[in-house]
């Protein structure tokens, strides 16, 4: 599977544009400092002490957006 990973703080931004609300996502631990990373369906993950847990999904034009945003591409 093909991912794009980068900070809680680059997914917040994201988060404006369509997805999990700021709250929501400060509710499941993302913060400035967090690493993320979003897979081609659009599904989040957080990088936690022991491995990946799924936490939400984008919406909308996310694959361009998250591009966009990291200056990225899936790897």
């Amino acid at each position: 599977m093909q991912f794009i990973e980068m900070s809680g703080k680059t997914l917040l931004r994201l988060s404006k544009e369509g997805g999990p609300s700021l709250e929501e996502l400060a509710a499941v631990g993302v913060n400035n400092e967090s690493v993320v990373r979003i897979n081609r369906q659009g599904d989040i993950e957080l990088r936690r002490a022991d491995g990946w847990d799924l936490i939400g999904g984008l919406l909308g034009d996310y694959e361009h957006r998250v591009q966009r945003e990291t200056g990225m591409d899936w790897a």
